[in-house]
């Protein structure tokens, strides 16, 4: 078996993969074995059925999955040995001739790939991104104190102005001191994002988003959300990238805290607070039994991580905005 490889360029790579006969016979003799032993016909006993029928009725079948597998395991192993940096995996080419099913013949399988771009940049105190503090405007605590004032008025509770004032105001600026963290992550993710000067396989990784949402999406909802998510991606390998650079991991105890943060919110989210700690470790464990909540959990742990570090490495520059100019950014 041999997989040729042509590079198309520094991101898109074509490999061809050639079996014969001999790699894939053993796997097709077992298939059909297995088949008859537990085939079940009528007017034979069970594992009795001669083999000629087993393979007439069931040789394309046990044949066509035999060359697959040898094909999946002759491409993972030169990706592997050939240390190819893949994004997604390799999907048919158009320059797949087409199959002619034969027992005995040799295959030739075309497939495309996607390299991951490299990326190479360093991080400093060069490195400058604008750090909001932002003050309340007047009309901003206005608006506040009027709708706490018809929120108590509705509730029947008797506050002072100067309760309400106070009230308003430390709204205010919890609302946004956290969208103003929020905006400086945002910001840290783009500016680095766009440093890394980073290109993509764009139209592979369309086809390959349609293959693996295949009767989930169209052609078209993938050309339409393709920016949002070629910005997702991006900084996902940037985030990588920096995990690496900083030899940043992920460990258990990073994995249960954020898993037990999450439990915790979701039961603030339904207004349930104060909930016992053992309740809560017990739901995390729940939910670290699941693979893609520990796949996103994991995501969000490295971006905290690596946005940690951001921060301490490059230079924040502190600016104080109003609100109403904060909005506008």
């Amino acid at each position: 078996m041999k997989v040729l490889e042509n590079k198309i360029d520094d991101l898109n790579l074509e490999l061809t993969v050639e079996v014969d006969a001999a790699d894939y016979a053993e796997t097709e003799r077992k298939k059909l074995a297995e088949r008859k032993r537990n085939a079940d016909f009528k007017g034979f006993r069970k594992g009795m059925v001669p083999a000629s029928l087993i393979k007439r009725i069931y040789g394309e079948q046990c044949l066509v999955e035999s060359v697959n597998k040898a094909v999946g395991e002759a491409l993972d192993k030169h990706i592997s040995e050939a240390k190819l940096h893949i994004l997604g995996e390799p999907l048919p080419s158009e320059k797949q001739p087409e199959v002619e099913w034969t027992d005995g013949a040799s295959f030739t399988f075309v497939f495309d790939a996607a390299l991951s771009p490299e990326l190479s940049f360093e991080v400093g105190k060069d490195d400058t991104v604008p750090s909001y503090t932002v003050s309340v405007a007047d009309e901003d605590k206005k608006t506040m104190v009027e709708n706490l004032k018809k929120y108590y008025t509705e509730k029947k509770e008797e506050k002072s102005d100067e309760d309400i004032d106070k009230e308003a105001s430390e709204r205010l600026e919890s609302q946004y001191k956290n969208e103003a963290e929020w905006r400086l992550s945002k910001d840290i993710r783009e500016y680095f994002v766009n440093k890394s000067a980073i290109r993509l396989p764009e139209e592979f990784l369309k086809r390959w988003l349609l293959a693996v949402n295949r009767d989930k999406v169209t052609k078209e909802d993938i050309d339409k959300e393709f920016d949002g998510f070629a910005a997702d991606f991006k900084w996902q390998l940037v985030r990588g990238y920096l995990m690496r650079k900083f030899d940043l991991k992920i460990d258990e105890k990073d994995m249960n805290e954020a898993a037990e943060a999450y439990v915790a919110y979701q039961y603030a989210m339904y207004g349930i607070g104060n909930v016992p700690q053992e309740m809560i470790k017990e739901a995390a464990v729940n939910v670290l039994h699941d693979q893609k909540q520990v796949e996103r959990i994991a995501e969000q742990v490295e971006d905290q991580k690596v946005l940690a570090r951001l921060k301490e490495e490059i230079t924040l520059k502190p600016e104080t905005v109003t609100s109403v100019k904060f909005r506008e950014l």
